[in-house]
């Protein structure tokens, strides 16, 4: 077994067990699409969203909210606790080195993420009758962008703040506009004017649009897929750029 292997299995292990992270990452999520789903008038289709209803805006929404969860509120607060405790310190005297953790943290996070996603596509199509994105690559290339910049928004939020404290103010701090972005307050599709230009410039506003396009057939305008790399290429840059290991 490799060390790289060894520290993957070892931080499953840890994750497991975490339950803030697997409520934010696989249940919240879920637990607010039935919620959505439970109310008739969000089930009925409307003309004016193109015969979709409420509720089918919501589901990508979903998928959005666990990435925005992970990147925001749980995985930089992991990466900030391993520093803190001088975890990442010893290891780099050590052969397997602190940049396994983070790399096994990366692997973990974006599994969850995954996971979360299927269950809310088993839910929202089994369970209330939606629609599976009928661009199915035009979803997996806004979903591919979407989580790596979500994970570079926790690498970065990680890299730059002193502590955990801080951190955590900087994370909630950023959640709740990310949110409103992704359309969690009110979904994207029913802004107009100024706000849906400015919402689309956002890394989850683009998303959002990216993933509206792939669910109804056509492949994401590649202005929103080039604001999403733009954001992620940002983000991870200096993530990288900044990040300190003690």
């Amino acid at each position: 077994m490799s060390a790289t292997t060894a520290v993957l299995r070892s931080e499953g292990r840890l994750f497991v067990r975490d339950r803030a992270s697997l409520f934010w990452i696989l249940a919240f999520p879920t637990l607010l699409l039935v919620i959505f789903g439970l109310i008739p008038s969000f089930r009925e289709a409307k003309p004016d969203l193109g015969g979709r209803s409420v509720f089918d805006l919501y589901v990508p929404i979903c998928v959005m909210l666990a990435m925005i969860a992970a990147g925001l509120l749980t995985f930089p607060i992991s990466l900030m606790t391993y520093r803190e405790s001088g975890v990442l310190r010893r290891l780099r005297t050590t052969p397997v080195g602190p940049a396994s953790i983070v790399f096994a943290q990366l692997v973990l996070y974006a599994a969850a993420i995954v996971i979360s996603t299927v269950i809310v596509f088993v839910v929202a199509t089994l369970g209330f009758g939606s629609p599976m994105p009928a661009s199915m690559s035009g979803y997996l290339v806004a979903y591919a962008l979407c989580l790596v910049t979500s994970l570079g928004f926790g690498a970065l939020v990680a890299a730059v703040t002193p502590n955990t404290k801080i951190g955590q103010v900087i994370g909630m701090c950023i959640f709740f506009p990310a949110l409103f972005t992704a359309g969690v307050y009110v979904p994207v599709e029913t802004f107009s004017g100024w706000l849906r230009t400015v919402v689309t410039f956002s890394p989850y506003g683009a998303g959002s649009n990216a993933f509206n396009d792939a669910v109804v057939g056509s492949f994401p305008e590649w202005s929103d897929l080039a604001i999403m790399g733009g954001w992620a290429v940002l983000l991870l840059v200096n993530a990288v750029r900044f990040f300190r290991w003690e």
